[in-house]
């Protein structure tokens, strides 16, 4: 009150009452309204946050096995963020800019007047959210969320955010979203078109789906094209003894003449859609059952007929407070290498994340191709909480073809060894460390499967991330 009395005297208008009064009254508003922001963060409107992810890793065979005589790598890349949330009446906006890097990919001094090469800068997620129910409604929510977004189900074995991917993903889309009483029901939609600077669209809906850049793209097994479209029906239900889900996903890829590595794209597309149940279930207190079944049907980027399966189950037992293991398998199915097919049988996990199911050393279904004889993997998981901040993993994988390679080969593809480490050194600071070993066999390295000569047939993978995701409207209690 002594800072506001003095304030008050000095002021030209302090004989004023009027105005005296007005000023103090804002004074005890701006005090009440900021003590009121730093003791209810969960009920304000606007969320800002942010995240620095740093990830060093030495590679001696990871993805892919190496040739005898060839070197490891080490090296570190960074992910930055940058999160604005606002929810207003009605609605709510999202913006996440993002910059992607690997530290010495730049001048360390960069000359502003050209282009940095390397430029790793772009949104993430940027997207609005409208609610069409109003206050007095009964449904829970029903809204229509547009933009560049993550779309994210279930245990994401076939959509997902695939976070650990530094770039992670996103799907420009609208999606209409329901949920009421237990049920979640969401129709969503992409369409992809080209866009020069300057200028509209090119005329028609042809839609070059080869980026100049394949470094990354959206697909999973190094698909390269990018979807012209897609369109899904999501639903799903929680009950008293677990969740049950059903899917059904249509992705378009434009069609070529020429080849798949030099297409030049023209009129139409070839339409593939994937249907399929997931559930997430505890027959007993301490048993965790969580699988799903998937079939693909329709047409590949290539316009074969495909007609593919994939079906997995996963087992997670609590043998005490502290832990938890588990066996499970996975079941993707390809294509016979002995007899030729008038059709794709090879299961494509849409855009999931791979890292999170078929080992940490990302030899499936992730950037590198491994073939198309599917996969058969069986595993064991081991899960414990040490204490409140540090939990261990350890992880045992066999890798098998799932269908019959050519010239009798041995269908056994190779075991993985995971060991993972994550210590909570805060809430917002998180530390993580992992190492894995793959033990392969020749099959692995054939023509049919990875395609290496002179194979090093050991191939390991050491990795330290250390991640702050800060919150920069908390207000620290005193």
């Amino acid at each position: 009150m002594k800072t506001i009395k003095t304030n008050l005297l000095n002021s030209k208008e302090s004989k004023k009452g009027g105005i005296l009064n007005f000023n103090l009254s804002k004074s005890i508003f701006l005090g009440i309204a900021l003590t009121f922001l730093s003791h209810n963060e969960a009920k304000a409107q606007l969320v800002a946050t942010g995240q620095i992810r740093e990830r060093t890793e030495a590679k001696g065979g990871q993805g892919t096995l190496l040739t005898n005589g060839a070197k490891g790598v080490l090296f570190t890349s960074q992910r930055t963020r940058l999160n604005i949330g606002f929810t207003g009446y009605r609605y709510k906006v999202y913006a996440s800019l993002q910059d992607v890097r690997v530290w010495g990919e730049d001048a360390s001094s960069i000359n502003r007047t050209t282009t940095e090469a390397n430029n790793g800068l772009l949104f993430h997620e940027a997207w609005g959210e409208i609610f069409l129910n109003d206050t007095i409604s009964k449904i829970q929510n029903l809204s229509i969320k547009a933009g560049r977004q993550e779309i994210s189900y279930d245990d994401q074995k076939v959509l997902g955010s695939s976070d650990w991917l530094q770039q992670g993903r996103n799907h420009d889309a609208i999606i209409l979203k329901f949920a009421n009483k237990g049920w979640i029901a969401d129709i969503g939609a992409a369409f992809n078109q080209n866009y020069t600077a300057g200028k509209e669209p090119s005329s028609g809906t042809i839609y070059n789906a080869l980026p100049a850049t394949t470094t990354y793209t959206a697909g999973t097994n190094g698909i390269q094209h990018e979807y012209k479209s897609f369109q899904y029906l999501y639903l799903g239900r929680k009950f008293f003894f677990g969740d049950l889900s059903f899917l059904f996903f249509k992705d378009d890829f434009s069609k070529f003449t020429g080849t798949a590595a030099a297409p030049t794209f023209i009129q139409g597309v070839n339409s593939r859609t994937t249907t399929g149940f997931f559930y997430n279930i505890m027959p007993t207190r301490k048993l965790n059952l969580i699988g799903s079944a998937y079939y693909q049907g329709g047409h590949d980027k290539l316009g074969t007929d495909i007609s593919a399966k994939l079906a997995s189950i996963t087992a997670t037992y609590q043998v005490n407070r502290k832990l938890f293991v588990g066996p499970g398998v996975d079941f993707l199915s390809g294509n016979d290498g002995t007899t030729a097919a008038s059709q794709n049988n090879r299961f494509d996990p849409l855009y999931g994340t791979p890292h999170k199911f078929w080992g940490s050393m990302d030899y499936f279904y992730a950037a590198s191709p491994f073939g198309n004889q599917g996969l058969l993997n069986y595993f064991f998981k081991t899960k414990y909480n040490a204490s409140d901040k540090l939990t261990l993993l350890v992880d045992v994988h066999g890798f098998e073809a799932a269908n019959t390679l050519p010239a009798n080969k041995s269908k056994y593809l190779g075991t993985e060894f995971d060991l993972t480490a994550k210590y909570n050194f805060t809430k917002l600071i998180n530390i993580e460390g992992g190492y894995s070993l793959m033990n392969a066999t020749n099959t692995m390295a054939s023509a049919a499967v990875k395609n290496i000569a002179n194979p090093k047939l050991t191939g390991q993978w050491a990795y330290i991330m250390v991640k702050i995701s800060p919150n920069f409207l908390a207000v620290k209690k005193m």
